[in-house]
């Protein structure tokens, strides 16, 4: 089976570089795919992308040695299992809050007994290789979002959650939910006590944590904290901040601090 190499990186105590894909084309994926990064989510919850043209993304990934995974709209096993399908090596669910929410979504990633996915990997085998029934369950990767005072609060239970690989934090939801300003890159002492407190929630349980985050320096300085999984900024965020940099210094103009969102 062709390797997740997520799972080869996190295995060596490094951590990986994430894409994150919310335009819905080919083309933007491609420059993406070429980019460098270690693995591309395709965002179906924010971006303005269906099932249908993520199936051509993951097709244009699948040229690449770089790892696709998706972020569902919700905690529903049925686009989960789709996305699978047609051959995500990991699922990014949002809103995470408790111990059963994580089962269940765990148990949609994978087959019988471990879960309950149903059986029909039409295009991951192409992807992935003849064996995918047999190596999926130890491939796929089922990555928990903590981003509400609920989840924050059963974050143990959560990384506890047997087929839960990775807790990944959504900054900004979790910023609201704690009742402070919403941004990525999070210096309120409230928010990074939260965000100690999930790392070391995963720690604790073996998992991997990883977080979006917003310019390269942070992303740096939360790899240094031991995050493993680390989002900077998106497709449409990077093109409009070069593109009004661009702008900025042909007509001479001082650059303003671009606000971007987190997705």
């Amino acid at each position: 089976m062709r390797e997740n190499r997520l799972r080869t990186l996190w295995s060596q105590g490094e951590a990986a570089l994430c894409g994150w894909l919310t335009i819905p084309s080919t083309f933007s994926t491609e420059i993406m795919a070429q980019a460098g990064f270690d693995c591309l989510t395709i965002d179906l919850q924010h971006g303005l992308i269906d099932y249908q043209t993520a199936v051509t993304m993951l097709q244009t990934i699948s040229t690449t040695s770089v790892t696709p995974l998706a972020r569902v709209p919700w905690n529903e096993p049925g686009i989960m299992m789709k996305l699978l399908d047609a051959g995500c090596y990991g699922i990014i669910c949002p809103m995470i809050n408790n111990a059963e929410e994580a089962a269940l979504f765990a148990g949609a990633c994978r087959y019988p007994p471990a879960g309950f996915r149903s059986y029909g990997p039409k295009r991951a085998m192409l992807y992935a290789g003849p064996d995918y029934p047999e190596a999926a369950n130890e491939t796929i990767l089922a990555i928990a979002m903590i981003e509400t005072a609920e989840g924050l609060a059963n974050v143990d239970a959560i990384a506890a959650t047997p087929g839960i690989d990775a807790l990944y934090i959504g900054p900004a939801d979790l910023s609201l939910a704690l009742g402070r300003t919403q941004r990525t890159d999070q210096t309120d002492p409230v928010l990074v006590e939260a965000l100690e407190t999930i790392l070391a929630a995963a720690k604790r349980h073996g998992k991997v944590a990883g977080l979006h985050t917003a310019t390269p320096v942070y992303a740096a300085s939360m790899i240094e904290k031991g995050f493993q999984l680390v989002t900077v900024s998106t497709d449409a965020g990077l093109l409009e901040t070069e593109a009004k940099r661009v702008v900025s210094a042909v007509r001479g103009e001082r650059t303003k601090e671009q606000v971007q969102g987190p997705y």
